[in-house]
C-alpha cells in the first residue's frame, strides 16, 4: 500500500511534466480561442447553415481543448472563415434516366491563427459531403445532412488545428 502512495505522485509529475495532454490526442498550449461565425460566400444559401456550421466547430473544440471562448483579437487561438461551397451533383444513376443517388457537397474555407505558434497556423478549404437516396427531395432530408457533413467538418477543422494530422 506504501507503494501505490509513493508511486502516485511520481505518475501526476510524469504527466504534468511532458506538456498538456488530452486523450483526444490534442496539444493545447494556450487558454483561451476566438471562434468567428463563418461568413457565407456560397451562390446556394441556406439560412440555418452559418449558424450551425459555426455552433459545431465552436462546440468541437471547446468540448475537446478546455479551452475559454472570448471575443478578443488577441485570443491565444483565433479561427475565422466562410462557407464556400453548398452544392448538389448527381453521384450515381440508375438506368439512363433514373437518379438512383445525390450527394450535397459542403465546403468551408478555415483560416486558423495560433498566436503561441505561428508555423502551425493555417488558412485551408475543408470539403464534406454525403449522398441521399434519388426519391428523396433534398427539403427532406437536408437538415440530417447538414447535421452529419457539419460533424465531419468540424472534426476536420479540430484535428487540423489541435491534433496535426
Amino acid at each position: 500500500m506504501r507503494r501505490l502512495f509513493c508511486f502516485i505522485p511520481i505518475l501526476l509529475i510524469a504527466l504534468t511534466g511532458c506538456g498538456v495532454y488530452s486523450f483526444t490526442g490534442a496539444n493545447i498550449e494556450g487558454k483561451n480561442i476566438n471562434v468567428h461565425v463563418l461568413e457565407n460566400h456560397s451562390p446556394n444559401v441556406v439560412p440555418s447553415l452559418t449558424s450551425t456550421l459555426t455552433e459545431k466547430i465552436r462546440s468541437r473544440i471547446l468540448s475537446q481543448t478546455g479551452l475559454a471562448p472570448v471575443n478578443s483579437d488577441n485570443a491565444d487561438y483565433d479561427l475565422s472563415g466562410a462557407i464556400t461551397g453548398y452544392t448538389v451533383t448527381i453521384s450515381g444513376a440508375a438506368g439512363t434516366q433514373q437518379v438512383a443517388k445525390n450527394r450535397l457537397t459542403i465546403s468551408v474555407e478555415i483560416t486558423f491563427k495560433n498566436r503561441l505558434n505561428d508555423k502551425a497556423s493555417f488558412k485551408q478549404t475543408f470539403t464534406r459531403f454525403s449522398d441521399f437516396d434519388g426519391s428523396q427531395t433534398l427539403q427532406n432530408v437536408e437538415n440530417a445532412l447538414i447535421d452529419d457533413i457539419g460533424n465531419q467538418l468540424a472534426d476536420d477543422i479540430f484535428n487540423k488545428a489541435f491534433v496535426n494530422w
